[in-house]
């Protein structure tokens, strides 16, 4: 009778554990990469709210554009690995959480137009376009590199 109940008890339990699984197993992969987001949102943030760098020549303006610019790549690729997560459940919470950021990506125009002050201060340029074209070429890339496992 005993071992009928533990049997009973697991072919209802399983299927629902299962289920329950994969829900939370997104979501934990959905929370960090907005964790890793936001952390990268604050950085971007005190980019805007500080006053430009001045660099000695035209190589160290060139380094800190890179890192900067390889810091937006990589906010970039986890909003987008964040969504790609959320669209494997069908917890509306969890891609409402990954959808609302994301919103929020066509307000970069603040820090081109920062980056650009930045560069004539500095004796350089920064095409817009051509910032916009390395973003959208390496999000990709780097969206593959931090992609979790499943759980």
């Amino acid at each position: 009778m005993i071992t009928r109940l533990a049997l009973v008890a697991a072919l209802v339990l399983l299927p629902g554990a299962a289920s329950a699984g994969a829900p939370d197993g997104a979501r934990a992969r959905v929370d960090h990469h907005l964790r890793q987001a936001e952390s990268l949102m604050q950085r971007v943030a005190a980019l805007l709210a500080r006053d430009c760098p001045r660099f000695a020549t035209p190589a160290e303006w060139d380094a800190y554009l890179a890192a900067e610019v390889d810091t937006v790549i990589l906010l970039m690729a986890h909003l987008q690995e964040a969504w790609r997560e959320a669209k494997t459940t069908e917890d509306n919470e969890v891609r409402q959480a990954a959808k609302a950021p994301r919103r929020r990506a066509g307000e970069g125009r603040p820090l081109l137009e920062k980056l650009q002050a930045c560069a004539e201060q500095n004796g350089s340029s920064v095409s817009a376009f051509g910032l916009y074209w390395r973003i959208r070429q390496e999000v990709p890339k780097r969206q593959a590199l931090i992609a979790l496992p499943p759980a």
